[in-house]
């Protein structure tokens, strides 16, 4: 720790992260022991963070994250949105195809930003708020290739007519964000994507998550 720093401050956000990290809950033991404090500095943080509602403590006692996250999580998709939209609108006006981010919101792919190109006699329809399962789709796609470890080759995945007839998709994962899971593609009108769409929408990729680190 720094002198410009908090203590309290750094162990309440390690808690939420190690909360954030499971399933089941930690116990006030379990979390003494990760964080490497005594028991009742953890019965001092968990104390303050359920006061406003960012944990809440199960009849068994164990701690977990409580709803008050979910109002901080709503702010999250419009920065991330804002941070995306030029790479984004640079995509959809050189492909001449609908781009998106898409992120992960529990078991489905969210779209939470499109734009459409402004010079193309048509385009695929596609809608911030779409939602699909994560093994449909190239933007669910490329996210679990990420996960596998499996994104270095060819870097972006395709897709064709997975979510809509007649539309094939490419999309890249977004790598070195962290706390960020998602990919940004394109969704076209065609049989097959042309090659340089992948290495392109890998590019936007690039683009987006170097605005969000």
């Amino acid at each position: 720790m720094t002198a410009e720093t908090s203590q309290t401050l750094d162990r309440g956000l390690r808690v939420l992260k190690l909360l954030a990290d499971t399933d089941h809950g930690l116990t006030v033991t379990e979390l003494s022991t990760r964080l490497g404090v005594n028991r009742t500095v953890v019965y001092r943080l968990l104390a303050t963070l359920e006061q406003h509602a960012l944990v809440r403590r199960d009849i068994g006692g164990r701690a977990r994250v409580g709803l008050g996250v979910l109002r901080l999580g709503r702010q999250v998709h419009p920065l991330v949105r804002e941070a995306a939209l030029p790479a984004l609108r640079s995509l959809a006006e050189d492909i001449g195809a609908t781009a998106h981010l898409t992120l992960v919101d529990g078991t489905e792919a969210l779209a939470v930003a499109v734009v459409e190109p402004t010079w193309t006699d048509y385009h695929v329809a596609y809608r911030a708020g779409f939602r699909h399962p994560l093994d449909r789709g190239a933007a669910g796609r490329a996210i679990l290739a990420a996960r596998r470890g499996e994104s270095g080759d060819p870097g972006y995945a395709l897709t064709h007519g997975e979510l809509e007839a007649g539309a094939s998709g490419a999309a890249a994962p977004l790598l070195g964000v962290t706390g960020i899971e998602g990919s940004v593609g394109v969704v076209m009108l065609a049989d097959s994507v042309p090659e340089r769409v992948g290495h392109r929408v890998m590019d936007a990729a690039k683009e987006v998550a170097e605005a969000l680190r």
